[in-house]
């Protein structure tokens, strides 16, 4: 049995909108100007996160997950892959308006295990900053008609967000995030996404991006449906938690601790992200700083740990 936490090192993804935040405000060794992505708890073949020390120092997430399923209760979860990936997003400039596939679809189609519910919780916000949450056509024939015909405008429903945040988007909605917004995305490992309207925009080589219209009408929800989270929120010792969603792919909570809290691990793993603030993590003696910008799994019954100091975090578990 594992008693020793995962600490991970962010895989970089460049993109055509990304930027320079996971630098300023994290102060990762980003690869340019238009780093658009950190995954920081990720599995996936695209970009799996490094162990970055203890026992497991240099192995990929993926080699952890294949050769220590005691980390993970794997006899348990019957997950064939690691379920689920964690990243920060840096929109410098809109994202492209896309939907995603469900697990069906995803594997009928594109055979791989899984599609793709993800949640966005907002780290930073320009003022005036909005997303693409869902639409305004009635049927999958309006969505069709609109789309065919790029009224955008007409197709298209905005939605202002601010810091703290939170937007549980699933399978089949459209989305995008807009200009100067910062996320920490909570999703299935997957890296299926269908382009529906990029504004027309060209890559250093003149070219425009690909467009994935016909996948994207199969798989979107027509009407729109605008999901009813439920929050509730539980205080042990010091630390205030609450849930954000509790869905069939994975529970996700924003911690609040100013202080002290005695906590138990009996998830098959929890991942956890510091998203402000500093604490230390003391599991059977030992003590670990944990600040913003540090990303970890605790392993399948861990046990007994305390968490000290004044820090928020964002906790993920299947």
């Amino acid at each position: 049995m594992h008693k020793e936490p995962l600490f991970l090192t962010p895989a970089f993804q460049e993109r055509i909108w990304g930027g320079n935040k996971l630098k300023t405000m994290f102060d990762y060794p980003i690869p340019s100007n238009e780093t658009g992505e950190a995954w920081v708890i990720s599995a996936h073949e695209n970009g799996p996160s490094l162990v970055k020390s203890g026992d497991l120092t240099g192995q990929t997430l993926t080699e952890v997950w294949e050769n220590h399923p005691e980390y993970f209760n794997t006899e348990h979860t019957h997950e064939k892959s690691y379920p689920l990936l964690v990243k920060i997003l840096d929109a410098n400039k809109d994202l492209s308006v896309q939907v995603h596939p469900d697990d069906t679809y995803a594997n009928e189609v594109e055979g791989v295990p899984y599609g793709k519910t993800e949640c966005w919780y907002v780290l930073e916000a320009d003022p005036g900053a909005e997303i693409v949450f869902g639409h305004h056509a009635a049927s999958q024939e309006a969505f069709r008609e609109l789309a065919t015909n790029g009224k955008w405008d007409q197709l298209l429903r905005y939605v202002p967000v601010k810091k703290g945040d939170f937007i549980y988007v699933p399978s089949g909605s459209i989305h995008a995030i807009g200009a100067g917004i910062v996320i920490l995305e909570t999703q299935q490992s997957s890296d299926v996404t269908y382009r529906v309207y990029d504004y027309d925009r060209k890559d250093a080589a003149g070219n425009t991006r690909e467009l994935h219209l016909d996948k994207s009408i199969d798989v979107t929800t027509a009407p729109h449906q605008n999901p009813k989270l439920n929050e509730v929120q539980t205080q042990i010792g010091d630390l205030l938690i609450k849930q954000l969603v509790k869905e069939k792919y994975f529970t996700v909570s924003e911690w609040t601790l100013d202080g002290i809290a005695n906590l138990h691990q009996d998830h098959d793993f929890l991942q956890v992200s510091v998203i402000d603030g500093r604490a230390t993590l003391t599991v059977e003696d030992t003590m670990y700083t944990i600040e913003k910008g540090t990303h970890f799994i605790l392993p399948y019954q861990i046990g007994d740990y305390q968490l000290e100091g004044k820090a928020t975090f964002i906790v993920s578990h299947t």
